[in-house]
């Protein structure tokens, strides 16, 4: 379990994570949601250790550190492989670094996306990249995989065979926390949603919850963030005023 105690980050201007107080057993295949800046890549950068922060946060009810981070991947749009390296040679070194490496499940994902193995990640499309960063997280052995909107660049049918091939994929112990603003597009394959807003917790809820409520994630989401559906009218009317 990832458990997460009065968590705070301060940027220079502004406070970007207020009192988040979260646990995610293992298992879960979870959603964070939030609107730009509202604090989702802060928060797992913190569970990572990549920057500093106040609180607590433990894994499996340790500290995180040197010994135990290799519990957590993580895939993120902004690319962590060596692109001079091909799909090989990275296999090679995490076989090396993380003794629970599966290569069945690398070769299977190489073979899923069509990716070549033999030559340079830095060759490959925005679009592949992303895949392949996937597939690394999904392949160290890790016990809690993070991933910071990883689809970015992927075609719509790529990524809802993703979703099947990810569920079918996972261990009983693998736990998933998925960052995205494709919210309708992963509400059937979330256990779980969690939604950040300028920094706080504002919404925790299984998709069994919302389905007994009667409500869709979109909607519960909406709810949660005092959507106002007469926002656009509002602002037509209100430009439409000016050139009056």
């Amino acid at each position: 379990m990832i458990t997460i105690k009065n968590l705070n980050k301060i940027y220079v201007c502004r406070k970007a994570l207020s009192d988040i107080d979260i646990e995610i057993p293992r298992g879960e295949i979870v959603g964070l949601f939030g609107e730009n800046g509202a604090g989702k890549t802060t928060l797992m950068k913190c569970i990572l250790g990549f920057i500093n922060y106040q609180g607590e946060i433990l894994l499996d009810g340790e500290p995180i550190t040197t010994k135990n981070i290799h519990k957590i991947s993580f895939a993120t749009s902004e690319h962590s492989f060596f692109p001079n390296l091909t799909a090989t040679a990275h296999m090679e070194f995490y076989k090396e670094h993380f003794p629970a490496f599966s290569e069945k499940r690398f070769n299977g994902l190489m073979d899923f996306f069509e990716l070549p193995k033999h030559t340079a990640i830095k060759r490959f499309s925005t679009g592949q990249k992303n895949q392949f960063e996937v597939i690394l997280s999904l392949c160290q052995g890790a016990d809690y995989i993070l991933m910071d909107e990883p689809f970015a660049g992927n075609d719509v049918f790529n990524r809802e065979d993703f979703y099947k091939v990810l569920l079918g994929i996972l261990e009983p112990h693998e736990t998933v926390l998925l960052s995205t603003h494709l919210i309708e597009e992963v509400s059937d394959f979330i256990g779980r949603a969690i939604l950040i807003r300028k920094g706080k917790i504002v919404g925790d809820v299984s998709t069994d919850e919302l389905e007994d409520q009667g409500k869709t994630l979109i909607e519960y989401i909406k709810e949660m963030y005092k959507y106002k559906a007469d926002r656009v009218s509002k602002a037509l009317d209100e430009i439409s005023g000016e050139n009056d």
